[in-house]
Order: C-alpha cells, then structure tokens, then sequence
C-alpha cells in the first residue's frame, strides 16, 4: 500500500510506523547516548540545495533518515511525499545521504540519520538552518505634504539573520545622505530641501540589499530666484525675465503699474514654460520703458518681484542684480481675489 492509502487511515499507518521503527531498533537493544554524534550544523541559503551526509559501512543492516518524527527514506524506499527530497546515487558505498532542494524556512530544524549494525543501534544528528535573504515586506507609500509638516515614513524588513534597515535621502539636486536606521523615519518641520526619494535599505549580508523607495513631494510657495532689469534700444526687441521655484508650479502674471498685462496685446507676448516666464516686447517704444511686476503664485503662497525695462543711458542696478520690491497691497488683493475661486 502506498503513502496515500496509510494517510486515508491513519491507524492502520501508525501501526506500520511502528514496525518500521521497530526494525531499526530492535526490542531489548536501548539507544543510548554514547551512540550519538552530533554533527556542525549545516547552514544554507533559502532557495539552494541542502545535503545530508551520513557515513556507513558494510556492517550496517538498516537505515534511515528522520524528520523530527517523519520518516523520509527507510533504505532505498521513500516515505516522504515532498518531490524536494531525494536519496542520492552515492559514489562511495560507505555513504548513505539525502538532498533538499529549493530549501525553505519551514526545512529548518534537526534530522536524524538512524543505523542499525551489529544490532546495535547508533545516530547522527545534523541541525539545517536556512538563511533568508533581505526583504522588504512593508513600506509607506509615496506621500505629499505641506512645508512646515510633519511626516513618518515606515519600513518593515524580514531576513535571517535579522535584517538591518537604513534610510538614505536622494535629494532633489541628485545627492545621496544616510538619514537613519531603523524602520521609522520621523521627519520634523519638513521643508523642501528634505523633499526627493528616500531609500530604504534591507541587507543582512546574505545576498544583494533589498532597496525600495518613497517619493517625499513638499508644497511651498513661491520664491523668485531670478527677476532681472534690462536695458534695450528703441525699435529692438526686448525681453524680461521672471523664474520662480514653488510647488505645485508657479502661475505667473505680469503687470506694468497695477494693470495686469495680456498675452498677445500691444505687442507683446508672455511666454511662461516650467519655471520661467518672459515678458517679450517685439518692438520697443519710449513707453514701454518704466517699472514692470511678475507675479508668481500657487495654492501655498503669492509672491512678486520688480523689473525694470529701460533704455540707454538711463539708471539702472550696474551689476545687473535683481530689484525686488513688495507689491502693493492693492494690486496683491487684486490677484489675490481674482485667483480665489481658481484655488
């Protein structure tokens, strides 16, 4: 009868257990501890191959390897229904060994080799443990905040040996930093310097790190990081320029005094492409010379900054910095009302 029929009843496979084992040790021969050799553990990786050796010699009757309780070969006959166990075509007649293959966490623990020679029954004890690589089973998803917020971010590793877990911060700029260790990383008072990918890192030095990331957005408003004067001739074609960084990106306006500019009338042309917006004038006249205002705005803040066209000879910042100046109120509750409904 096969495996399958002693499983349907269990009485009837005990009983044969019994004798199987009976025949390995037999009545009135008592294993004792002298008998024993308890082998170096074996360690392998999860996934590979494991052996288990016993050596024999010509004097041996029977043997077998056991699982705890489960008997999987007795002599050449398998008793074991998992197809990852089998008993190997030995070279050597003074060996008698077993492989595991695709070795999982649930193989680990200790196996017997039993042998019965001379009617005297002796054994060799081997413990498998399986390593497990690094892996990262649980990981925040990608989150967007508000500067000035406060974020945690969560990264759950499994691995044996036990895996560490270390967070690095890829900035915005492209430049790597170690953050912390640990699963959790706290992020206080967040501000967008600290926004960009942070990578959790799983290793335990039995196989390639596990790396998984989190994408950090950070909302700010708008800061105007390049509003430059310019000087152009009459009858040329003039140009100023107005970049802002801010997320979500900066919507630009552009005013001359406190009435707001359109693109396309009394030829001119607002050009806004990413971060950039310019105001181009195609023919300068007398009266497009004088102050000009960018506004730049999202749903965290509002901003502006103070350009001047002008012509030759006239004063202007010799350096060619920036010229800043606070808007007036009246023109930012202007903007600042008629974007209300559009935030």
């Amino acid at each position: 009868m096969g495996m399958c029929g002693y499983l349907a009843e269990p009485g009837k496979f005990l009983v044969v257990l019994g004798l199987k084992l009976l025949l390995l040790v037999p009545a009135g021969v008592p294993a004792r501890s002298g008998d024993s050799a308890l082998k170096d553990n074996i360690t392998v990786r999860q996934g590979d191959s494991a052996v288990l050796k016993c050596s024999v010699d010509s004097k041996v009757s029977r043997v077998a390897w056991l699982n705890r309780t489960t008997i999987l070969f007795a002599g050449t006959e398998k008793w074991s229904l998992d197809p990852r166990v089998i008993l190997m075509e030995n070279t050597a007649i003074t060996e008698y060994s077993i492989q595991i293959q695709n070795v999982n966490i649930h193989d680990e623990g200790p196996y017997v080799c039993s042998i019965l020679t001379n009617k005297k029954p002796k054994s060799t004890k081997v413990h498998l443990i399986v390593q497990v690589p690094a892996k990262i089973t649980n990981i925040s998803k990608d989150v967007t905040v508000n500067e000035g917020s406060s974020v945690n971010l969560m990264c759950q590793a499994v691995g044996r040996p036990e895996a560490s877990v270390t967070w690095r911060h890829q900035s915005p700029r492209g430049g790597h930093k170690f953050v912390t260790e640990g699963e959790h990383l706290e992020l206080i008072s967040i501000t967008k310097e600290q926004s960009g990918i942070y990578e959790c890192i799983a290793s335990n030095d039995i196989s390639s790190s596990d790396i998984r990331r989190v994408q950090v957005t950070v909302n700010y408003p708008p800061f105007i990081s390049k509003a430059r004067s310019t000087g152009t001739p009459v009858g040329q074609r003039g140009v100023l320029q107005c970049e802002a960084s801010a997320v979500p990106r900066a919507d630009f306006e552009w005013y001359k005094e406190d009435r707001r500019l359109l693109n396309g009338i009394n030829g001119l042309k607002i050009e806004t492409q990413g971060k950039q917006s310019l105001l181009i004038f195609f023919n300068v006249s007398e009266e497009d010379y004088g102050n000009y205002t960018c506004v730049a705005m999202n749903t965290m803040g509002i901003t502006n900054a103070s350009i001047i066209l002008y012509g030759p000879g006239a004063m202007h910042d010799v350096n060619g910095a920036p010229m800043f100046r606070r808007c007036s109120l009246c023109l930012l509750l202007t903007v600042a009302l008629s974007h209300l409904l559009k935030f």
